[in-house]
């Protein structure tokens, strides 16, 4: 009896200094993660505004030791220059429209084949699905040139073909609308199949607005990657006015001859990262919110 007691006694006390040990253990991750979530944070604030910084110095004062916090005499000119001295609003106008038909692009080619094999019983789907995930593990740059000689025989070399064609289908953007709609409750699609409708009635009426934050979450990022390309275009693009971005701002560096315009640089990347950043703003909670309500799972 005084041993059995003894348990009924101890154990309410070890649960008790167990559940003590395990908040005191979460406690400190908490503090660890967001010690480095502010870590990270600071850093990238001081990069940008260093960045800020240096496209509002004359050109002479960028290498100043120590740099000032603040220009003493901001030079706002720098950013008329920018855009005034190269095609840049054309090199942004480009940037975002490629960008734009990309995503429109992979949005239906994605949602198409997504459906299929997240709810489409047929015969290969898991042969076809594990095709789509192996292409992920393929390197881009294997890709590059037996695509460039198409596009070569195509004649296509300084089109907006060459830019917007090759990048109309996507396996990440698939393989994440997979999981998305994998989501959906299977009651619904049932019902809506009871009521005679077909499959692409489903997707476009049913699957794809209850999945709208996944969607907007593939566009904001494949638009941000393919607005931040550089080797893709600078390899395709031989004009001036088929020039995106990223490769617009490679030939401000010693372009002249005369040495980089730091500051001008520095004015021209301030205005190509705007775009991004809105975007960004808008597309932040549809991102937060597909990367919580999506699993990843067979």
């Amino acid at each position: 009896m005084g041993t059995s007691s003894d348990v009924i006694v101890e154990q309410p006390l070890l649960k008790g200094g167990e559940k003590v040990f395990r908040k005191k253990r979460w406690r400190i991750s908490s503090i660890v993660k967001w010690a480095i979530i502010l870590l990270f944070a600071a850093l990238f604030a001081i990069l940008f505004w260093w960045m800020i910084d240096t496209a509002l110095l004359s050109n002479r004062h960028v290498f100043d030791y120590p740099p000032d916090l603040w220009p003493r005499v901001p030079e706002w000119s720098n950013f008329a220059k920018a855009i005034a001295q190269t095609n840049f609003l054309r090199y942004i106008a480009n940037s975002i429209g490629v960008g734009f038909l990309i995503v429109i692009g992979q949005l239906i080619t994605a949602s198409l084949a997504a459906y299929a094999i997240a709810r489409v019983p047929f015969r290969g789907r898991k042969i076809a699905y594990g095709v789509i995930l192996s292409t992920l593990m393929i390197p881009t740059q294997i890709t590059f040139i037996p695509l460039f000689l198409i596009m070569k025989q195509l004649n296509w070399i300084d089109s907006y073909q060459a830019l917007i064609v090759p990048f109309l289908g996507s396996a990440f953007a698939t393989f994440w609308l997979i999981q998305a709609f994998r989501q959906v409750p299977q009651v619904i699609l049932d019902a809506a199949q009871i009521d005679g409708a077909n499959h692409f009635w489903i997707l476009w009426r049913i699957v794809v607005p209850l999945s709208k934050s996944s969607l907007l979450s593939v566009a904001f990022l494949n638009f941000v990657f393919h607005y931040n390309d550089l080797f893709w275009p600078l390899v395709v693009t031989q004009s001036d006015v088929m020039r995106t971005v990223p490769v617009g701002l490679s030939y401000l560096i010693a372009s002249d001859g005369a040495g980089t315009a730091w500051n001008v640089l520095m004015a021209s990347a301030i205005i190509a990262v705007i775009p991004a950043v809105v975007l960004f703003l808008f597309g932040q909670r549809y991102l937060v919110q597909s990367v919580s309500h999506s699993g990843l799972k067979e």
